[in-house]
């Protein structure tokens, strides 16, 4: 008969109580309880952060490790069954109709017993005077006496509405133990209609090439019309004697190249180093050869706002798109025939009717971060009707929205992308 030690039968036992205790759940009364199968045996995590216009910062929350940037005014999330959710901001800072769309649907989700949170951004209380015995009616009564530059948090995630203000910022996680079991749609998904083109993509900084993103190197342009791209972005700076040349900024391209000298290089230094040791640097000749060997490829710019200097540098005038960043770069390049893509800041200053000042000045491109098109979308509708073609950028920079998000739920509400890497679904059907 095998015989165990007293340290190692006590280690045993404590083992077999251990699994035990583990396998067979019990209620307090002794009872077996088999776990209901949509009961949540891990709790979800709901981080919100609200910011004030005053701290210049993006509001953001974050669920089931999925993080949303969400615009001014104010965003209701919509906790659902299976760690699922849904999210709509209605800007309270600019549109009565909006105030009154969010009553209607906080309305709602208290009847039904909703599990949701609501959270502020910038200015978000612009527009709630004279809707704050609704609000407060409603029990939301720090939001029925919100300021105009307030963070603001609310959830009823424990079954009573709780809030909280500050003139700054309110930053909260919540875990999420219960189990929630609803699956209606607040915010039903928008789906737009739209033909896949490859105009409709253009490789980010050249695109992305064994992984590595921004290079604007020779073999990235290589990899990716391999793939499938025809329009190329590449940011075009100067070095310090002048010359053009494709680098995102000076201090990634020295990160890049491992370049410990000072900055700006001379264009000699710029041309001597390789990006990761492997990929080729561009300078004026060694884009315009690129171009000229690659007939149906498109240039768009980035960073240079000089739209004369740059077109009479480049060695084909129809196939550049600049990427301008100011009304009067835009005008300059209108009075030359320069094709055009207005940058979000300038386009968003231009004061009345901006496509009308688009259509006087030839415009038929914009840029714009993906992250406003929400906030935005009568705009985009307005450009999309009057067929001036909106990208978006940002794509990659929040998680789960690269290019298949985009392409799943953006396009057609905008026309294109700048996308870093090349997808099946963006092949064209022409």
């Amino acid at each position: 008969m095998k015989r165990y030690s007293p340290i190692l039968l006590r280690y045993k036992l404590v083992l077999l109580v251990t699994i035990l205790f583990i396998t067979i759940p019990v209620k307090a009364d002794g009872l077996y309880l088999e776990p209901s199968p949509t009961q949540n045996l891990e709790a979800a995590a709901l981080v919100l952060n609200s910011h004030s216009f005053n701290t210049h910062e993006r509001s953001t929350f974050t669920y089931e490790s999925q993080t949303e940037s969400i615009e001014r005014g104010l965003t209701i999330v919509h906790l659902q069954a299976d760690n699922k959710f849904e999210f709509k901001t209605f800007d309270t800072y600019g549109s009565k109709e909006d105030v009154k769309a969010l009553l209607e649907v906080i309305t709602q989700m208290k009847a039904a017993n909703a599990i949701f949170a609501i959270l502020a951004h910038d200015s978000a209380a612009a527009q709630l005077t004279g809707f704050e015995k609704q609000l407060s009616d409603l029990g939301f009564l720090q939001l029925s006496t919100l300021k105009g530059r307030q963070a603001y948090i609310m959830h009823n995630i424990n079954g009573v509405i709780t809030e909280q203000v500050n003139d700054n910022s309110v930053s909260e996680t919540l875990s999420i133990t219960s189990s929630i079991g609803s699956t209606a749609i607040y915010f039903p998904k928008e789906v737009y209609e739209f033909e896949s083109s490859i105009d409709r993509y253009i490789a980010h900084a050249g695109g992305e090439i064994n992984g590595v993103k921004s290079t604007n190197s020779k073999h990235a342009l290589d990899e990716n019309y391999k793939k499938g791209f025809r329009n190329f972005e590449l940011d075009i700076i100067e070095t310090s004697d002048g010359k053009l040349v494709a680098a995102h900024d000076w201090n990634m391209w020295a990160r890049f190249t491992d370049y410990s000298g000072s900055l700006p290089p001379t264009h000699e230094q710029f041309m001597k180093q390789k990006i990761y040791g492997d990929y080729t640097t561009l300078d004026m000749d060694g884009i315009n050869a690129w171009f000229k060997s690659h007939p149906d490829a498109t240039l768009i710019t980035d960073k240079v706002n000089d739209p004369i200097a740059f077109a009479d540098a480049f060695i084909d005038k129809d196939r550049l798109i600049m990427e301008l960043f100011s009304v009067m770069a835009v005008e300059k390049a209108s009075e030359h025939g320069i094709h055009t893509m207005i940058s979000q800041e300038p386009l968003m200053a231009i004061k009345g009717d901006k496509v009308n000042f688009l259509k006087v000045n030839n415009v038929k491109h914009v840029a714009v971060s993906r992250r406003i098109i929400a906030s935005q979308k009568k705009l985009m509708l307005q450009l999309r009707d009057a067929g001036i073609k909106v990208y978006v950028f940002n794509v990659n920079f929040d998680t789960g929205k690269d290019e298949q998000y985009v392409y799943d739920n953006e396009l057609g509400l905008v026309y294109g992308m700048y996308a870093d890497k090349w997808i099946a679904a963006m092949q064209s059907k022409n």
